[in-house]
């Protein structure tokens, strides 16, 4: 009997000792497995940020719309608030719209910059230097960073076609006594031109205090109208500069210099929240030379559309001279 019982017990202590790891495993699996479940239970929740609303800010009012001049009615429907175009060799008032406004000019005030500084006879091959004192008050970003180096020729060429006003702030501050010396002469200048209702407190443009009327505005575009190099620069269509590594370009401001339909010999447009969107330009229509002044304009591309509008208008007081907006007469400017 004992021969027959050994083999199974054996058997049953070889079952036992076989089947201990696997009894082994399934409670290591299941402390695991636990232990797996406390961690996550334990583990901090990662909560997704909610969506950043973008706030949109109500467009600050010019000071012309706070002026109410918006609400002045005109034949084309102009959404400039002021309006002015003049016949360059007669004076003759061809379209206006409140011309005895006084207003913010914004970067029109580069062609006052440009002026005083091709009076001065500074070199314009010079070589200058871009410094933290040419930083302004915008919150644009400028390419012409503290070391850039450029001519005076190029300043004067970004200035005036790409509205740079790193580069008009460039060229003040190496005016012969500086930027307050600059501005000075900005001032005596144009009471010299006769612009009696204008002011200029930058050579920017970006302060509010920079301020003329439509009337003095035709006197600044036919004074630098009499510089060919203010003619060459505000219509040129770009400008290639080394900065560091790379060769920056530079574009004009005015999509209308590219167009087929203008004939343009000196532009330049302007923007601040007290301003408005402005255009200042002197141009042949119809064989005819005009100075065309446009303030205060709403939207990015409105003052482009009234620019065009008066272009038509001005073809076909042409071709029908019985037709009438604004009133055509001659009176001094």
């Amino acid at each position: 009997m004992l021969v027959l019982c050994l083999p199974v017990f054996a058997f049953a202590q070889t079952a036992t000792r076989t089947d201990a790891p696997a009894r082994a495993a399934v409670k290591t699996v299941a402390v695991s497995s636990a232990a797996q479940k406390t961690r996550a239970a334990t583990r901090p929740t990662k909560v997704r940020p909610a969506k950043r609303k973008v706030v949109r800010r109500p467009a600050i009012p010019s000071e012309g719309m706070r002026a109410g001049l918006h609400k002045a009615d005109d034949p084309l429907d102009l959404r400039s608030s002021v309006a002015l175009v003049v016949d360059q060799d007669t004076d003759e008032v061809l379209f206006e719209k409140n011309p005895e406004a006084v207003l913010p000019i914004a970067s029109i005030t580069k062609l006052m910059t440009a002026i005083v500084t091709l009076d001065a006879e500074l070199p314009l091959d010079e070589q200058l230097v871009v410094t933290r004192y040419d930083r302004t008050i915008d919150r644009v970003r400028s390419r012409l960073t503290p070391g850039v180096k450029l001519t005076r020729a190029q300043a004067l060429q970004l200035a005036l076609m790409s509205s740079e006003n790193h580069a008009a702030q460039l060229l003040a501050r190496t005016y012969p006594g500086g930027v307050p010396a600059f501005v000075e002469a900005m001032n005596a200048k144009a009471q010299m031109l006769g612009m009696h209702d204008s002011h200029f407190a930058d050579p920017t443009g970006l302060s509010p205090e920079n301020r003329s009327s439509p009337g003095d505005l035709v006197r600044l575009v036919k004074a630098a109208y009499d510089h060919p190099e203010i003619r060459e620069y505000s219509t040129s269509a770009e400008l290639s500069l080394p900065v560091g590594r790379r060769v920056v370009r530079y574009a004009n401001t005015n999509r209308l210099i590219a167009h087929p339909e203008w004939d343009i010999g000196v532009q330049k447009t302007g923007y601040i929240s007290a301003a408005g969107r402005c255009l200042v330009m002197q141009a042949v229509i119809e064989g005819k030379r005009v100075v065309m002044v446009l303030l205060d304009s709403v939207g990015k591309y409105s003052r482009i559309g009234d620019a065009q509008r008066l272009r038509h208008w001005i073809a076909e007081q042409k071709s029908n001279p019985s037709a009438d907006a604004g009133g055509s007469q001659t009176k001094p400017i």
